[in-house]
């Protein structure tokens, strides 16, 4: 009888009715976008002999005029990922005798051991993080300010629209999602002029529920939004930090500082105020840090990033205290470009990507802060597609977090989201939010998503 995990056997053998194009193209279908499908690489990759793993890539490199390594340490690092356990324990628990020995050879390295961690992956760690650095994206939103933009008709239309039996949902949300924020406000103050009355209050009375949450998210300057999400955040019985993070960690300086204002001018306290008196601890203190705002603005250092990389990497592992404040002082206060250089020399010093080593020696609130810092400093439209991905996964729709990230991301980043959201799961949020909304609600987040990829 087969062991656990024979399906996962490196093979020696010629593979039979080997086809080194189908091969190529297989694989060239399990790494197309972002996430691939590991089990199909692993499957192939396994099943083959070396000389055969060989011609793949030669056919792969004329079929795609790229190469790709299918060397062991990609297995590795594939069968590491995907089974929390290296394959050399695997293979080492799974077979015995000159069977045992030949793999083990074949393997190579235990990407368990202490300090391990996969050196070659460390690598390519490293590389992707160079990549970043050089990767100047340009940022677009999917919203822009409307052409012939008319305040007098847009407002004319809201209130006919309102007026009278029924609402007239279709001519609100064709409005409102198709105007920038500034725009807006010049509505609202128009229609104010024209009727003597407050838009906000008309449409809360003719709308509600997850429509009114997204149209009114979308009729408030950004620092207003941003700073009543915060306070919601904070309110009543439990604390939403998983919100609170995904704000504070990703917005810029000049960002921050509006929402200190906004949120003194709406609520009469201080934003410091609120977090001190609604968390605690290293959880507390991170975000009362990312909170100031003061985050430095300049380029890499280098010799600083070294520093920066051997103080973080000194920490003896257990002195959990000491570890989170190295952290802080640095992931709170560095400019992105810096940190990226950082955590580039950290992968150097220490064969682990950073994050790797924030989730393997942290816990709750304050590990969830901290790797929300590093995966805004590699990607933050990536960030954010992860968190529309998790909010529409699985059976309850999260419509708190879909509505927050659409409302504040639609003028700044939304279309790279958008990019990174289908490469990554393979299907476009158009698609996600068709399959997971519905009504008036899915006609709104359509129009803000702006397109089907």
């Amino acid at each position: 009888k087969a062991k656990p995990g024979a399906k996962y056997r490196g093979s020696i053998h010629d593979f039979p009715g080997f086809d080194p194009n189908q091969d190529a193209e297989a694989l060239y279908t399990a790494m197309k976008g972002f996430g691939s499908d590991k089990e199909a690489i692993l499957d192939i990759i396994t099943s083959r002999s070396n000389r055969q793993r060989q011609e793949i890539c030669q056919s792969y490199k004329s079929l795609y005029g790229k190469v790709t390594t299918l060397d062991m340490l990609d297995i590795r690092e594939i069968f590491r990922t995907k089974y929390e356990k290296s394959l050399y324990s695997m293979i080492k628990n799974d077979t015995s005798g000159e069977y045992k020995k030949s793999l083990l050879k074949l393997c190579g390295g235990d990407d368990d051991a202490a300090g391990q961690f996969f050196p070659e992956a460390a690598q390519v760690a490293y590389q992707m993080w160079e990549l970043s650095a050089v990767a100047r994206v340009e940022l677009k939103g999917t919203v822009r300010p409307a052409n012939d933009f008319n305040p007098d008709a847009d407002a004319k239309a809201l209130r006919k629209a309102m007026k009278g039996l029924g609402t007239d949902e279709d001519t609100i949300i064709d409005i409102i999602t198709h105007r920038s924020n500034a725009q807006r406000q010049q509505i609202r103050q128009t229609f104010k002029s024209h009727f003597g009355r407050d838009l906000m209050a008309d449409l809360k009375s003719e709308i509600s529920g997850d429509l009114a949450r997204l149209i009114l998210g979308l009729m408030m300057p950004p620092a207003h939004y941003d700073a009543k999400q915060l306070k919601k955040a904070m309110e009543g019985a439990g604390t939403d930090e998983k919100a609170l993070i995904e704000i504070l960690a990703t917005r810029t300086n000049a960002e921050i500082r509006a929402i200190n204002e906004a949120y003194k001018e709406d609520y009469h306290k201080s934003l410091e105020d609120a977090l001190s008196s609604d968390t605690s601890g290293h959880f507390r203190r991170i975000l009362i840090s990312l909170a100031t705002g003061n985050r430095e603005e300049g380029g890499e250092n280098l010799d600083q990033a070294r520093e920066d990389a051997q103080e973080i990497a000194d920490t003896p592992s257990g002195d959990k205290t000491s570890l989170e404040t190295r952290f802080m002082t640095i992931l709170c206060t560095r400019s992105y470009p810096h940190l990226r250089r950082v955590f580039q020399e950290f992968i150097k010093m220490t064969n682990y990507d950073v994050e790797h080593t924030i989730k393997k020696e942290m816990s709750g609130d304050v590990r969830d802060a901290f790797v929300a810092i590093v995966q805004s400093v590699k990607n933050k439209p990536l960030f954010f597609a992860d968190k529309l991905y998790k909010s529409m996964k699985g059976a309850g729709t999260d419509e708190k977090t879909l509505t927050r990230i659409m409302v504040s991301r639609s003028e700044i980043d939304l279309l790279n989201i958008r990019r990174e959201f289908i490469e990554k799961y393979d299907k476009s949020l158009h698609q996600a939010i068709e399959g997971d909304t519905s009504g008036d609600f899915l006609k709104a987040l359509l129009a803000l998503c702006g397109g089907e990829d």
